[in-house]
């Protein structure tokens, strides 16, 4: 009988404790970082939780294409909808090149969200009359907006209607989060009782600044009592409660002033803004370029239509004039304020920059919001799933029940055929399923990954094809021992065989997983992407779990004896007689001669 080869091989067949403490030491990271993590156990799809998931189909919408980036601005806003109705935990993504999922979990405000969310958007310009952070909040700086081209450097803002006010300098802006994301200028000081909340208001330059905004229409007793409505609404806003957020600014008419909350770097803020200057479908073209000749990095460049020019000239001028901390407009996106720069000349020609301390991402945010203040691309609403939380546990129940089925039909079946190697099996299955668990538990925050019933499907199947690995490898050992060899270099043997028919049968599962993961949409990616993974980690266990043990149980008397009981027993296989090593007996010396022909 050949002996095993020596070098690497032999180093490995020698040293199996290695591969084992290498998976453990995997096991054990990955299960820290879950527990810190603090996601113990995997998201659950709307299915299982309960809730409402809503199919949309993009449709290419005057000439707009259906590309990455407009699928991306679509989630954006889409995203801030639902979330604005106080959905904290829904979810907007793509899937595919064209669709896109909206979860909304346990039916929170699904009947609204379902009305809103694949309906165009209006993004309007409104100069800002007050503003101030929300919750305690301190203050921050805002943008700045100057003529595009303009040779000059670009000016921080030095508030001069109050001697008790700071100055502050440009910044940045306009996050790409999910939800409105926005920089905006904070100001402790509000509209002095009798200015007009129009494109065309001044604040006063009184030096007693009020707390709390007035912003008074002197028409009219009617006008007044509005005017003092707003004012209350506005001292009583928190912004930082999505509950609160979510009762302003989207139901108000352009012509009228109104309240609003934006963010800045996680930190909210309330404003108080004019009647609408200026429409968003008036911005014909805006984009994120960076200032290669001076100082200001990246910016977002606009340009208007003949109306908007004109328009976004005569609110700049008047906010210019103001030269108070109010010298502000509010780029207002369904009733969100995503960005307020300020102003200290009027900018003619329809065109104009907005800059400040932007990153690339946040620049290109921004003028994604610009660009299409509406979404860019229209959508179809293809299919509305919506599960109650009770039908969702069931199916949970049901789904868990049929996996523990499964397994222990499985685990009954390898202990009646293969005795002792069913511990090696089950111990397999085990660190396969720890594996599974932890991945996917970390995979919920990392990718936003949920386990939904095909999921659940998939992993039962993978179930099967892990057994069908060890089933592979112990039939190759079993092989080599009917041949007459011992256990030891049985196992040795069997593994090649075995690695090349595991590895071409993992192969097409995962193949298949992979194409039915591209080609499909909705919850049968579930079960295509826990197919794909649960095979990729039966690679993995195989190779550093299972082949490694079954090497250093070979080692053991009661597997290598070969007892009746070890699955491995020569006789009860039907083993031929032992194989013996044979030399062949050395030929005659160079140079002699036989005997017999002498």
């Amino acid at each position: 009988m050949a002996a095993p080869k020596r070098g690497r091989s032999a180093s490995a067949q020698s040293k199996p404790g290695r591969s084992l403490a290498l998976i453990l030491i995997a096991i054990v990271a990955l299960t820290g970082g879950m527990f810190l993590s603090g996601n113990r156990t995997p998201r659950l799809g709307i299915d299982l939780a309960g809730g409402t998931s809503i199919t949309l189909k993009a449709k290419a919408d005057q000439g707009s294409a259906i590309n990455k980036a407009n699928m991306d601005t679509a989630v954006d806003i889409m995203n801030r909808r639902v979330n604005g109705l106080g959905v904290s935990e829904a979810e907007v993504q793509t899937q595919g090149s064209d669709n896109i999922i909206v979860n909304i979990p346990k039916g929170t405000n699904s009947k609204e969200a379902q009305q809103q969310v694949g309906t165009t958007a209006k993004l309007y310009f409104r100069p800002v009359l007050a503003s101030e952070p929300s919750g305690g909040a301190t203050q921050s700086p805002s943008p700045s907006a100057s003529p595009s081209g303009s040779s000059s450097p670009k000016p921080s803002a030095s508030p001069s209607g109050a001697s008790s006010k700071q100055k502050a300098s440009s910044s940045s802006t306009a996050s790409p989060k999910a939800s409105a994301t926005s920089q905006g200028r904070a100001v402790s000081d509000a509209l002095k009782a009798g200015s007009t909340p129009s494109p065309s208001a001044s604040a006063s330059g009184s030096s007693k600044p009020s707390a709390t905004p007035s912003a008074t229409p002197s028409a009219s007793s009617g006008a007044g009592t509005a005017a003092a409505k707003l004012q209350a609404q506005y001292a009583a806003l928190d912004c930082s409660k999505p509950a609160e957020r979510a009762k302003v600014g989207g139901a108000s008419k352009p012509g009228e002033p109104t309240i609003a909350c934006g963010q800045i770097r996680k930190v909210w803020y309330k404003y108080v803004l004019g009647p609408a200057a200026v429409d968003g479908t008036e911005v014909k073209k805006a984009q994120a370029v960076f200032d290669t000749q001076g100082a200001s990095g990246w910016q977002v460049q606009m340009t208007f239509s003949s109306s908007g020019a004109k328009k976004f000239a005569d609110i700049t001028g008047e906010l210019a004039k103001n030269q108070t901390p109010q010298n502000e407009f509010g780029i207002v996106l369904d009733g969100e304020v995503v960005s307020s720069p300020f102003v200290q000349q009027a900018i003619t020609g329809g065109q104009a920059e907005i800059s400040g301390s932007f990153t690339q991402q946040d620049a290109q945010s921004l003028a994604n919001m610009l660009s299409y203040g509406a979404l860019p691309l229209s959508f179809q609403e293809q299919s509305v799933t919506t599960v109650t939380a009770a039908l969702g546990g069931d199916q949970l129940h049901a789904g868990l029940l049929a996996g523990a089925i499964g397994l222990a039909l499985v685990v009954i079946y390898l202990v009646v055929y293969y005795r002792g190697l069913s511990v090696v099996a089950m111990a397999s299955l085990l660190v396969s399923a720890i594996l599974t668990y932890v991945i996917m538990s970390l995979l919920g925050p990392a990718i936003h990954f949920a386990l939904n019933l095909p999921a659940v499907c998939g992993a039962i199947v993978a179930i099967g094809i892990t057994a069908d690995s060890f089933i592979v490898y112990f039939e190759r050992i079993r092989d080599e021992i009917r041949e007459g060899r011992s256990l030891r270099p049985a196992v040795e043997r069997a593994w090649p065989r075995a690695r090349r028919t595991i590895l071409v049968s993992d192969f097409v599962s995962f193949l298949a997983a992979a194409v039915l993961f591209i080609v499909t949409v909705g919850k049968v990616q579930g079960f295509a992407f826990t197919l794909g993974l649960t095979t990729v980690l039966d690679v993995v266990v195989v190779f550093f779990f299972t082949k490694p043990l079954m090497t250093l149980l070979a080692r053991r008397k009661f597997f290598a004896s070969g007892h009746k009981w070890s699955g491995l027993d020569p006789k009860g296989l039907g083993a031929k007689p032992p194989l013996r090593r044979t030399r062949r007996p050395a030929g005659p010396a160079a140079g002699s001669v036989d005997p017999k022909e002498a």
